[in-house]
């Protein structure tokens, strides 16, 4: 496609102000490929909404089944594994455990149907505040969730828990909790943790207020349980304190980094070691991070920093404050590349980012080479700007 056949829009910048974009129109990579063999890669997957069906702040999330499940094998298309019913699936911000406990049913079968690699997350996130009365609940909640996830024949990703945030009185109580749950694992599970800026709710886990003081208690909990442990996802946005707890880690107990601001740097690593990939960002930049990571095996590192670099100012913008928000923008790119009817969420959440932030996405992700399709792309933003007004 020529310049002068790619799409043209005018739509609002940063400021507001009404700017023509025309789109570069040159996807960065194939839409498939095999799993990457030198670094282990999640793509957390979010939920498309039912979109004729209730979907109002606080009622039950109600799911367009064929879209989220289709959503999955394009990841799995990919080459990538997928990373389901976590943070990126709006646990905890419209997702209810009973539609979680479905899509976690759902999403085991269609991996096992074609022998494809998932993790899941275990919470508890069941548990009304009203019941947070000890730290039991709370295991009792792990447990539920736990046999949920290892019933579909997936990998679990014990989440970080509100619950035992609030109710924890320091160390020793993380350490009693976690120690409870992972004897109950039928395999060895991923940890989360989640920073605050992901979820303001978890403030102080692991019993330090600072993240780097906890990184000594975090790692003491992994070295007596790391027969348990395939590894650890860490999203604190601070690729220092990654590398400090990765290099504190058992030898063959992982770091996945959950780092959406720096995760090529973290991918690729140095002469001491390297973190593997569970991200969000990776759902709304799949076929080249997964084409980065095939690029990686072959020690074309100049290729994956090709592929990888253009997509972080996309990544920032699309986790920038409030952080906790970003799952509005990878369904929003969900949508624009075709994976789904329309672009809604559980509990309306479509709504939680404007349109000027949705525009400079719209460019961002075009210059990253991440929209496969940029006329249907160019079609679909542009029914957005109708809709919204633009020009009119």
């Amino acid at each position: 496609m020529t310049d002068s056949e790619s799409p043209s829009l005018t739509m609002p910048g940063a400021d507001g102000r009404l700017m023509s974009y025309r789109l570069q129109a040159a996807p960065a990579a194939a839409a498939g490929g095999e799993p990457p063999r030198s670094r282990r890669a999640y793509a957390a997957a979010h939920v498309a909404a039912d979109p004729v069906a209730g979907n109002a702040p606080g009622a039950p999330a109600r799911l367009d089944w064929d879209a989220t499940l289709a959503f999955r094998h394009h990841l799995w298309d990919t080459g990538l594994g997928v990373a389901d019913a976590m943070d990126t699936a709006q646990r905890g911000m419209g997702l209810d455990w009973a539609a979680t406990a479905e899509l976690i049913g759902r999403t085991g079968a269609e991996a096992r149907s074609r022998g494809a690699a998932l993790v899941c997350g275990a919470g508890t996130d069941q548990l009304d505040p009203a019941e947070w009365t000890g730290t039991d609940a709370v295991v009792r909640a792990y447990t539920e969730q736990l046999e949920t996830v290892q019933k579909a024949g997936a990998r679990p990703v014990v989440m970080a828990s509100r619950a035992l945030a609030a109710l924890a009185d320091g160390p020793r109580d993380y350490a009693e909790v976690y120690r409870r749950v992972l004897a109950q694992a039928s395999c060895p599970v991923v940890l989360h943790w989640l920073g605050t800026a992901f979820d303001p709710a978890l403030a102080g886990y692991w019993g330090a207020d600072d993240p780097a003081d906890a990184l000594e208690h975090v790692a003491a909990l992994i070295a007596e349980h790391a027969d348990r442990i395939d590894g650890i996802k860490v999203s604190l946005l601070d690729a220092g304190l990654e590398v400090r707890l990765r290099r504190m880690l058992p030898e063959g107990v992982l770091l996945y980094t959950g780092d959406d601001f720096d995760y090529p740097g973290l991918v690729l690593g140095d002469a001491e070691g390297h973190s593997h990939a569970l991200l969000g960002v990776f759902a709304a930049i799949a076929p080249a991070a997964a084409e980065a990571l095939r690029a990686l095996d072959r020690g074309d590192t100049g290729r994956y920093r090709a592929l990888m670099e253009p997509t972080v100012p996309l990544a920032r913008h699309l986790f920038s404050a409030p952080t906790y928000h970003y799952k509005t923008g990878i369904a929003f790119l969900a949508w624009l590349n075709g994976h789904q009817p329309g672009f809604t969420m559980v509990g309306g959440a479509q709504s939680a980012r404007d349109l000027p932030h949705l525009c400079t996405a719209f460019r961002l992700a075009d210059r990253a080479g991440v929209l496969t399709d940029p006329g249907r792309a160019a079609d679909r933003m542009r029914r957005l700007l109708d809709v919204a007004g633009v020009g009119r």
